[in-house]
């Protein structure tokens, strides 16, 4: 076992002295590094901030910012997406005109799909099959523009012909009325006026002809444009969808061709039951209107059967506006009489016509078309609100068939009262199959579709509906 050594006072102390502490070794450091950043302070006009808890100045290696890694390829990220999103929102718009026209294209061919595939079906060639189909449609729009444009055009000149009987008329009204005594002649006086305010309303208009002109050039040929695009959409649909499901597995295939037949058949038998309601109502109408003896019955007429289906909740109303007043002046009593008639034909088409046309088809809700309509021509203007009918009935169509249903609990607030036009003796709500048919879910299922197992997983059966 070892000791240790006697220390000795004398020999400690003198290794103290001759040995420096260590924080005087660190304040010598430091005191040499003061003076270079003072040196250096001196040379750039700069000095380094104080720790106020030392005294003494920061080092520059900790207060100065270092740029990170990641900031200059966030940048150039930054950069090139702003770029990009100016040069796509400026192609979009340079191309926006296009996509209308496309999109429009779209639902016409949507539309006609189904009368091409019964012609092609009995033998046809689709693309005969598609003109003659496309060019029916064209002759009854050109029929529907020709006649609201001779109509406007009858009263246009009418009017202007025939102005002093018209004011002398409105003036006695007004006087008879109101107690009034204004002179016609001074008002036809004014009127005839070279330098009066109504002539030189009329002159300045002059200018609107050549633009109005050069309006209609532009319609004709957006109207040749979506001709074009209907055909090749139509007459090589099956060649599209091919073309689009060789890129898909088969399963997805299934799903997409099942989705585009379906769009087709709701989208086609909706715009056709509306056509065929417009066609009853024009034909009501023109009845009527012939009868009373109205200016220009069958322009009328087709206004309103077009009118009245084509823009939902208040398309009569809209529709009605015009005959009644073209009639008002004439006589009265008939004006009352083509409300009346208006307000009673709805009725009849509402409760009678339109749940026997629609119930192979589809119907809108109400609020749907109505929405739908105001949305589309937030949009896309007139041509929104006419495209938003059937892509709303798409759209529901192809929600109807997503997902799984089950049968209603019995309660108050689920109670459903019957449409008018449904089938006495059928619950409203559910299906008319019969007994021992299941529906496409459980059908699937049986199948051995995958997915089904997980979704029966939950104790939930699908449901057999009587």
């Amino acid at each position: 076992m070892t000791s240790n050594p006697p220390s000795d006072p004398a020999r400690d102390t003198a290794n103290a002295t001759a040995r420096p502490r260590s924080h005087e070794l660190h304040d010598d450091v430091f005191d040499e590094a003061d003076e270079a950043d003072e040196a250096a302070d001196s040379r750039w006009g700069t000095r380094a901030p104080i720790d106020p808890e030392t005294g003494r100045p920061y080092d520059r290696r900790t207060t100065d910012r270092v740029l990170p890694r990641w900031a200059l390829p966030a940048i150039v990220v930054f950069w090139v997406g702003f770029l990009l999103t100016f040069v796509a929102r400026h192609v979009f718009d340079r191309l926006s005109g296009l996509f209308v026209l496309l999109l429009v294209s779209v639902f016409v061919a949507l539309a006609l799909e189904p009368g091409v595939n019964k012609l092609a079906a009995r033998g046809w060639r689709r693309g005969t099959a598609t003109s003659l189909i496309l060019f029916g449609v064209l002759g009854v729009v050109l029929l529907f523009v020709v006649a609201i444009g001779t109509l406007v055009g009858t009263q246009v000149a009418e009017l202007l012909s025939q102005s002093d009987r018209y004011i002398t008329d409105t003036v006695d009204w007004i006087n008879s009325t109101f107690g009034t005594s204004i002179d016609p002649q001074n008002v036809i006086d004014d009127f005839n006026d070279p330098d009066g305010r109504v002539q030189q309303f009329i002159q300045s208009q002059g200018d609107e002809a050549v633009r109005l002109s050069f309006t209609v050039i532009g319609v004709i040929f957006q109207g040749l444009s979506i001709i074009l695009f209907t055909y090749y959409l139509v007459a090589d649909g099956p060649r599209l969808r091919r073309v689009i499901c060789s890129r898909l597995r088969p399963a997805r295939q299934r799903q997409v061709l099942q989705a585009w037949d379906l769009a087709i058949t709701k989208t086609g038998g909706y715009l056709y039951s509306r056509a065929l309601l417009a066609l009853l109502s024009a034909l009501s109408h023109w009845i009527v209107f012939q009868a009373l003896g109205t200016q220009a019955p069958i322009a009328l007429a087709l206004w309103v059967g077009l009118v009245s289906q084509f823009l939902p909740v208040v398309g009569t109303y809209l529709a009605g506006i015009l005959p009644i007043l073209i009639t008002v002046i004439d006589s009265p009593v008939n004006a009352a009489i083509v409300l009346g008639f208006i307000v009673v034909y709805q009725q009849i088409e509402n409760y009678l016509f339109a749940p026997r046309i629609t119930a192979r088809t589809m119907e809108l809700h109400p609020a749907v078309a109505f929405g739908a309509a105001l949305g589309g021509a937030a949009m896309l203007g007139a041509i929104g609100a006419i495209l938003a009918l059937p892509g709303a009935a798409m759209a529901q169509a192809l929600a109807g068939n997503w997902g799984r249903r089950y049968d209603i609990v019995d309660d108050e607030l689920a109670a459903a009262t019957a449409p008018p036009g449904a089938k006495r003796g059928v619950p409203f709500g559910r299906s008319t199959r019969r007994r021992g048919e299941t529906s496409a879910a459980h059908e699937s299922s049986v199948d051995g579709e995958p997915g089904d197992a997980a979704d029966r997983s939950d104790g939930d059966e699908p449901t057999t509906r009587e």
